[in-house]
């Protein structure tokens, strides 16, 4: 991917970190994004370290003129943007009691919105040059809702299928649009619960709940939990040429979890 330009969002820790650094690798210059300037920072030294090429932008994708901004400072850092991955987004939960129609919203603009006006932003250049990809970072939730976080479930859905709609809408202009749909998935984030986890039942350690997890309410057929790296290595085959004929897809990596037919 040399040549290409990636802008990653909600880049500085987990899932969005791995993916700007396996982009990086691949020869991609890359625009780091998130809301804490430290932690973007170090996500681009670590690019920069490895002989790659980096630039942060800072910005709240949920507020629609700090949204604005970071298209316009990704595209004026690099020239341009070829690959947009949108992956930030919210996941604390929000169920069905003690929530308000606020709390939907709020999930809904950061999870949706802020993605709508980064694709309305920089996929006009895109078919300008006649080549691009949009791959949205979905949930294995998007098709498999969970009633404690049925908020973040919809919003996840909803990304899904505009990926599917934008995918017809640059039909014929060389811009493919996807969706990559990790399951659960070892975070620092991930770890954190896990510690959590193990306080609240009683449990040794971390790896003692991470195990009581898989063996129980995360059980699937790969009887573990994917890495940063694994999602990263997939949605960087998916932006790479190798990827030009999947479009409009909805993959999932999720180790098997969801049972049913994608």
């Amino acid at each position: 991917m040399r040549d290409r330009r990636a802008l990653v969002t909600g880049s500085s820790s987990g899932i969005g970190r791995a993916i700007a650094l396996v982009l990086a690798q691949e020869g991609a210059a890359v625009v780091v994004h998130g809301r804490d300037g430290e932690r973007a920072q170090a996500t681009a030294d670590a690019i920069v370290a490895a002989g790659g090429t980096a630039a942060v932008v800072l910005g709240d994708l949920a507020d629609e003129a700090a949204a604005t901004r970071v298209a316009a400072e990704a595209t004026a850092a690099l020239g341009g943007i070829d690959i947009l991955v949108n992956n930030a987004g919210a996941a604390y939960d929000a169920g069905w009691v003690g929530v308000t129609a606020a709390d939907w919203r709020t999930l809904y603009d950061a999870n949706v919105v802020g993605a709508v006006r980064l694709i309305l932003a920089l996929t006009p250049r895109m078919r300008e040059s006649t080549w691009g990809r949009v791959i949205q970072i979905g949930s294995a939730a998007g098709t498999h809702p969970l009633p404690v976080r049925a908020a973040y479930s919809a919003a996840k859905a909803a990304l899904t299928n505009l990926t599917v709609s934008l995918a017809k809408e640059l039909a014929g202009t060389g811009i493919t649009a996807n969706t990559v749909s990790p399951g659960p998935t070892l975070t620092e984030g991930f770890r954190e619960f896990a510690r959590t986890f193990a306080r609240h039942h009683g449990l040794a350690d971390e790896a003692a709940a991470i195990r009581m997890l898989i063996d129980g309410p995360l059980a699937s057929p790969a009887a573990r939990l994917a890495v940063p790296e694994e999602i990263a290595a997939l949605v960087a085959f998916v932006a790479s040429p190798f990827g030009a004929s999947i479009n409009g897809a909805n993959l999932r990596i999720d180790g098997g979890l969801i049972p049913a037919v994608n």
